[in-house]
């Protein structure tokens, strides 16, 4: 991820909703190093903020809704939630959860996309978002798994202006140029059960390590490392409760 900081259209915002949250802080604060503040506010419903150095990096949430699966959803900065809600339905999608206040760090939007992938609309208030992108053990880069490419590569430029930069089987995605995510298209190697999904990956300073010692915690691993175009390591884990989510190590060049 080229962006260093919240921008408009990019990826604000990633949130851990869990059947056991207290779980949930013990895992990741050992792999990342977060230090849990839970808002002690009756009204905030057990909602825990995720620091890393001080920086919020995450946060983690009880499930609020039933049936709702553990699991990480990412959210993107909008400057009016409303408006971005209507261009979503406008491109084809739906939204789950319409505009609504989150006490007075903002305003948010639950949708998905014509696919089904499910995402998140962010209005800053007092929270701007995540306030550490790219270092080891904060987000570093947000991956849409779809059977449905042609679909997205249309609908997300549509809703955030975002720029394609297509490949065979992936596309980055970008602002201005500036990558911050990328889609891989859902071959016949992922189950049908497997719905398209958005997948956080967290910036780490070595892959290998990193997936060893989650394991070690307790969680699965999906794909071990391996190397990509222009040196950096990936990994995709499944934490102790069921949620899977990657791992990046930058190869520092460029």
């Amino acid at each position: 991820m080229k962006q260093n900081k919240v921008t408009t259209g990019g990826p604000c915002w990633v949130e851990h909703g869990s059947a056991d949250p207290e779980a949930a802080k013990r895992f990741y604060g050992e792999l990342f190093g977060w230090q849990p503040e839970r808002d002690e506010r009756p009204e905030a419903g057990g909602y825990t903020f995720m620091r890393l150095d001080g920086a919020i990096a995450a946060s983690i949430a009880p499930l609020y809704g039933e049936g709702q699966p553990t699991a990480w959803s990412i959210s993107f900065a909008v400057t009016d939630a409303d408006a971005t809600a209507d261009l979503i339905t406008g491109a084809g999608g739906s939204i789950i959860v319409a505009p609504m206040e989150a006490l007075d760090f903002g305003r948010f939007v639950i949708a998905a996309d014509p696919s089904g992938a499910v995402f998140g609309l962010w209005q800053a208030n007092r929270l701007t978002g995540a306030e550490v992108l790219n270092d080891p053990g904060a987000l570093g880069w947000v991956e849409l798994l779809t059977r449905d490419p042609e679909g997205a590569r249309a609908f997300y430029p549509a809703v955030f202006g975002w720029t394609v930069r297509p490949a065979d089987r992936y596309t980055q995605w970008g602002l201005a140029d500036e990558d911050f995510g990328g889609m891989l298209t859902m071959d016949d190697g992922f189950p049908p059960q497997v719905p398209p999904h958005w997948l956080p990956y967290f910036a780490v300073a070595d892959a290998e390590v990193t997936a060893f010692r989650a394991g070690n915690l307790g969680a699965g691993v999906l794909m071990a490392p391996v190397s990509m175009p222009g040196g950096r390591r990936i990994a995709v884990l499944r934490d102790p409760l069921g949620a899977a989510f990657g791992i990046y190590q930058d190869s520092g060049e460029g």
